[in-house]
């Protein structure tokens, strides 16, 4: 399972880097607005940064809602930096500019994916990623984690290459539910990743070595 951090803060990522177990970002025009980044020049210079830090593929997302205007906004994005994924929304315009930077060798991200028929659709483009949320699911009290068995089991049916990119994780235990499930990515805040550091007998564990440890000296 591949992990991504869904921020656009570099002290986060770079934190994330450096615990040596990040494989990507994903970020949107909200998360580039939480940290100031407003204004299309500023927001892309700050993809560049963001892959300058992180080794792996970097989301990022169109604004356009209509074909042309994604083509042309991906292009854009696409050219910025090796590393950059397309984000295109879900929807019928998202569905065939997919299909048209899928066709140029151009790696995308259909985002906003609530249903496994949206999920087809994209795997059906050639999507690199698919992202469901789950988390925006488990709000209006539907079980998203369900949705990531029913695309998994879509894929594995017929031999899809598109990863699942669980989105909106919320916490610990999306992600270890995401991995049973076999969600190729996870992407959520650092601290859903770093909660697999924690338990309590490994820090009982440790607090004994270290008493027992002091005791001869």
């Amino acid at each position: 399972m591949k992990f991504f951090v869904d921020t656009a803060n570099l002290d986060q990522i770079r934190d994330a880097q450096n615990l040596g177990v990040l494989d990507g970002v994903t970020t949107n025009p909200s998360l580039m607005a939480k940290e100031g980044i407003t204004g299309r020049e500023n927001i892309l210079k700050h993809y560049v940064a963001i892959c300058n830090i992180v080794d792996g593929d970097v989301s990022a997302e169109v604004i356009a809602t209509d074909f042309d205007g994604m083509v042309k906004e991906g292009e854009e994005l696409a050219s910025l930096h090796e590393q950059i994924i397309v984000k295109l929304p879900m929807i019928k315009a998202g569905v065939k500019a997919a299909k048209y930077f899928s066709d140029k060798g151009i790696k995308t991200n259909v985002t906003l994916v609530f249903s496994a028929g949206q999920a087809l659709l994209a795997a059906k483009a050639g999507a690199t990623y698919v992202s469901p949320f789950i988390g925006r699911l488990d709000d209006i009290s539907t079980d998203g984690l369900n949705l990531i068995a029913e695309i998994r089991l879509i894929y594995d049916n017929y031999g899809f290459e598109t990863q699942i990119l669980a989105a909106s994780v919320r916490h610990t235990m999306h992600v270890i539910d995401c991995a049973k499930l076999g969600a190729d990515v996870i992407t959520g805040p650092l601290s859903s990743i770093e909660g697999l550091l924690n338990h309590p007998l490994t820090d009982i564990g440790l607090a004994k070595f270290l008493a027992d440890y002091n005791k001869g000296n």
